[in-house]
């Protein structure tokens, strides 16, 4: 049996999508608070009773991305030149997922309405 387990987290993030027509409102500076879900998978470990220390997903969190983004303008972080949803998710994959060998799942919401995933097989 596989049980997925996940952590919530928050970022604000200030972005500018530089390929959208000039008229697009996401073409100026604005800023988002996005909700990021890291999601694992796996098996229960029978001795600890969890798929993994959620303690372990909130370091790697903090040290690997944290730091990095919160209240940073993203078109500024190497590899987030067009800060889409799309674009942030993958890129905490990638910043993830050497980290978390049991990281699945990655969700983006900039708002309430809009969101992106991104998984990841193992």
């Amino acid at each position: 049996m596989t049980t997925e387990c996940f952590v919530d987290f928050s970022l604000a993030c200030a972005r500018r999508l530089p390929h959208v027509p000039p008229e697009h409102p996401c073409g100026r500076v604005h800023g988002h608070t996005f909700d990021v879900r890291v999601t694992v998978a796996g098996p229960v470990d029978p001795h600890s009773g969890w798929v993994m220390d959620f303690a372990e997903i909130e370091a790697v969190w903090q040290r690997e991305v944290f730091a990095a983004l919160d209240h940073r303008l993203l078109n500024d972080v190497a590899g987030l030149d067009n800060p889409t949803s799309e674009h942030v998710a993958a890129w905490l994959m990638s910043r993830l997922a050497p980290w978390l060998p049991l990281l699945t799942a990655i969700d983006v919401r900039e708002s309430h309405r809009y969101g992106v995933r991104v998984t990841r097989r193992a």
